[in-house]
């Protein structure tokens, strides 16, 4: 017999995982896990009730990680550091996906079922959210009155104050570009950055000329990025548009918005405007 015969592996006993802790777990130390979990009160007995409130607080987590990847995003292009921005940009655009597809839950409501729990949201409304407020904020939308709803939350408040008087995210842009040589109007650069962004013939003819250049030029790759940012916000409030027309219809809206017309008015608009009318110069 060979004296090279193969021994018998010898069974490994599978590793387990530690399972006693002398307090709460690591992960939930890390995750806070129970608090997320205890944190829905439903106030009505409708089992659909619960659906529509884990949504809308999964919706504010998302906003969250964006207003902190837009934040990461502008202060990258005030320090000239453009791979770090367009990095943050496109973490964004996965984040942007899955705050979107959160409708889904939402999308399929007959009125009679979204009438079975709606008063329990009494006056809320989803404009007062505060998160969604600074997404908006960093977008350009800017409103001093978006502010008065959180009066009474001097923390929320203060935030949104602050956030109102920084340069939004394209403002960073717009002085990215005219640091790197590009005709951008001083009226611009110098604008009351706490109002609402206005389009520019001149920011157009910046685009138009960056896109009609060197597609891999790294300034007409920021513009792209910001093009896809754009495209998804466009498609989260179209989302959010057909998902309260087929719930409510034309009604009036929670919290005595418009409802449906004031979300039509909203879809209209393009983040990033020039972004898209020089598109039709090149």
């Amino acid at each position: 017999m060979s004296s090279h015969l193969a021994r018998p592996e010898v069974a490994q006993a599978p590793e387990t995982p530690h399972l006693d802790f002398h307090g709460t777990t690591p992960y939930e130390d890390y995750v806070q896990a129970d608090v997320l979990t205890h944190l829905q009160q439903t106030r009505s007995d409708d089992p659909g009730e619960m659906v529509f409130l884990v949504t809308t607080q999964v919706m504010e987590l998302w906003f969250t990680v964006i207003v902190h990847e837009w934040e990461t995003a502008a202060q990258a292009l005030r320090e000239d550091r453009l791979p770090v921005a367009v990095a943050a940009l496109k973490r964004s655009l996965r984040e942007l996906e899955a705050l979107n597809a959160s409708w889904r839950p939402l999308a399929q409501l007959t009125p009679a079922q979204f009438n079975s729990y709606r008063s329990a949201l009494g006056e809320g409304s989803g404009f007062q959210s505060a998160m969604y407020r600074r997404m908006e904020f960093l977008l350009g939308e800017k409103s001093a009155s978006m502010l008065v709803p959180h009066r009474g939350a001097p923390r929320v408040h203060a935030e949104l104050e602050k956030a109102l008087h920084e340069p939004s995210l394209y403002d960073e842009v717009l002085r990215l570009l005219a640091r790197r040589g590009h005709a951008v109007p001083a009226a611009v650069l110098g604008r009351d950055v706490s109002l609402r962004y206005e389009p520019s013939p001149q920011v157009e003819a910046v685009w138009t000329a960056l896109y009609s250049g060197d597609s891999e030029n790294d300034l007409a790759r920021l513009g792209e990025a910001l093009t896809d940012v754009a495209e998804l916000v466009w498609r989260w409030r179209n989302d959010h548009l057909v998902a309260t027309r087929r719930a409510m219809g034309a009604k009036t809206g929670t919290g005595g918005s418009a409802g449906v017309a004031w979300l039509e008015k909203r879809a209209q608009k393009n983040v990033f405007p020039e972004l898209w009318t020089a598109r039709s110069h090149v």
